[in-house]
């Protein structure tokens, strides 16, 4: 069900907020956390799409992939079905014969999504981009939840840094006096994950980051101590997954640009560098932090770890490396986790903290309890910003529909491929859980063990449904009052580029789901109803801006 009721004023972020629909944006506390989706601002030309200009903050979607198989189809699937934006492909179609393991692949995925962020005609410094990785991520919720939580989480992780470390007298960029505002932010979230790898155990990456927020006991008396490590609270960054205003995002890849062709620090792969990166800055800032104590703090700090309550890693009974100043290099780069995993559910060591769960089965709690009696987050319902989102079938199309003819005989519809049930709910829906986080994550990064992009891949709720939502996505409007809806922003079309159904790569060039998805049907679909455009037929079908949604198939085919 969906509220239509207007939200009462309360304090912006509260742990309990709820945004029905339309999103109403609410009033954050810094600049760090102005909101992406306020209400829109355009400037708007009446006569044509020539000449808007998006003068709100756009979402961009960054996936480093150099060519196409059935895993980057499913994860572009999942995409059209949530109405992300236009994925944007970054080295695709380039060839890699670099030395070491990967032939330098890690290492140009690096530097491809530096030079794309880094391209003022593409990007803007306060537009918000999302990378993951491109063969085993798979969204399961849509990006305007996405958003809400990426601010929940950025507002709640400041409140804890102002705690801990305090505040400072600060100058702002451009602006005439200074005043005191926290001493560290976080604006940027990577993925957490239960492992460190492939960084040495003692390293900064490893031994000088945070403890998780989880409970400290969140899966009983082994928490953090179980030897293989699948009971460990997720606290080491994964970089499969990082969300963040572009100009902060751009200086991380910068700065990881810079390790890995100047200091040949990405032998080993990007996880290594950005790992690094990360535990740095958390090194740094405690280091910091317990010279500056007074005899009090230091006296507590001793005690706290004399007992095993300490909070600081630097304080724990462990061997950590000691990383080498660099007089005038920045190591503060505004990162920090998704430690809850509401966002980002990396998968290593993890799977069996996943359930999927249909809501309005209450048989599969009991199951779920009688096996995990001790489970104290289990959800019972799903989270407010579910309950108020759109239904799940919405965003395949989203509503924009236009009167224009052309619009009308894209895709028309079939019986045979466009069968969709006429309501879904998300309770009626298996969703991934995390069952001892207590939460619905956005997406899944199915890193380590490799499986469940097998087995998991019927289990995510559009799976039964994924041609006739593809087909349904492209039919949505792509006429001038898309690129009018472009410049407006808000919760259904992030920028002006046009394009449903496809992709972008890095070079400007349009890619259709059939060009760059060709022949993966049975692997992606799983449905038997043949090659994608070749259903009922053959044609070649573009849409209004000249796009092909539809290519033929060479006759030798």
């Amino acid at each position: 069900w969906r509220s239509s009721a207007k939200l009462s004023t309360q304090p912006a972020f509260s742990t309990s907020y709820h945004l029905p629909i339309p999103y109403t944006a609410p009033n954050l506390n810094s600049e760090t956390e102005s909101p992406l989706l306020a209400p829109p601002t355009r400037e708007d030309n009446s006569t044509a799409p020539k000449g808007l200009q998006k003068t709100n903050p756009s979402f961009h979607l960054l996936i480093p992939a150099s060519e196409s198989n059935p895993k980057l189809c499913k994860t572009l699937l999942s995409t059209f079905a949530l109405a992300y934006p236009p994925p944007t492909l970054i080295n695709y179609g380039k060839k890699f014969d670099g030395e070491g393991w990967d032939k330098g692949s890690h290492a140009g995925k690096i530097r491809g999504v530096y030079d794309y962020l880094s391209d003022e005609k593409k990007v803007k410094d306060d537009d918000v981009v999302l990378v993951i990785d491109g063969y085993d991520v798979w969204f399961q919720l849509p990006p305007v939840i996405m958003i809400k939580r990426y601010q929940q989480l950025i507002y709640e992780a400041n409140n804890r840094l102002r705690r801990r470390y305090g505040t400072e007298l600060k100058t702002t960029e451009g602006k005439a006096g200074s005043k005191m505002g926290p001493k560290y932010t976080q604006t940027v979230v990577f993925g957490a994950d239960k492992l460190c790898w492939p960084n040495g155990k003692a390293d900064p990456a490893c031994a000088a980051i945070p403890y998780s927020t989880l409970p400290k006991d969140v899966y009983g008396p082994l928490t953090d101590t179980e030897p293989g490590g699948f009971l460990n609270r997720p606290r080491f960054l994964n970089s499969g997954t990082v969300m963040g205003p572009v100009k902060a995002v751009r200086e991380i890849y910068g700065v990881a640009v810079e390790k890995v062709e100047k200091e040949n620090r990405g032998a080993i792969g990007d996880q290594f560098v950005f790992a690094e990166i990360f535990g740095e800055q958390e090194y740094q800032r405690e280091t910091q932090r317990l010279s500056t104590q007074g005899t009090g703090g230091r006296w507590y700090e001793w005690l706290s770890n004399a007992l095993g309550g300490s909070d600081s890693p630097l304080a724990a009974n462990q061997t950590i490396n000691n990383m080498t100043v660099v007089p005038g290099r920045r190591y503060e780069f505004d990162i920090g986790l998704d430690y809850t995993s509401e966002m980002f559910q990396t998968m290593t060591h993890s799977a069996n903290d996943i359930k999927f769960i249909t809501y309005n089965d209450t048989t599969v709690f009991s199951e779920i309890m009688a096996q995990h009696p001790d489970l104290n987050a289990l959800p019972w319902l799903p989270p407010m910003d579910i309950q108020y989102a759109h239904g799940p079938l919405w965003y395949s199309s989203p509503g924009n529909h236009s009167s224009d003819p052309q619009d009308g005989i894209l895709l028309p519809h079939s019986d045979k491929l466009d069968d969709l049930p006429e309501r879904l709910d998300w309770y009626d829906l298996p969703l991934a859980t995390n069952l001892y986080a207590g939460k619905i994550p956005t997406l899944l990064h199915i890193n380590g063990d490799k499986s469940p992009l097998d087995d998991w891949w019927p289990s995510m709720w559009y799976h039964p449904y994924g041609r006739a939502l593809v087909r349904r996505f492209i039919r949505s409007t792509q006429t001038r009052q898309a690129a009018r809806a472009a410049a407006a922003g808000g919760q259904t079309w992030w920028d002006m580029r046009g394009g449903r159904g496809g992709v972008w790569t890095d070079s400007g060039l349009w890619m259709s789901w059939g060009e760059v998805c060709k022949k993966t049907e049975d692997d992606v679909f799983q449905d038997g109803k043949g090659k994608w455009g070749k259903e009922e037929g053959s044609r070649k079908v573009t849409n209004s801006f000249g796009m092909v949604v539809i290519a033929e198939e060479d006759e030798e085919e």
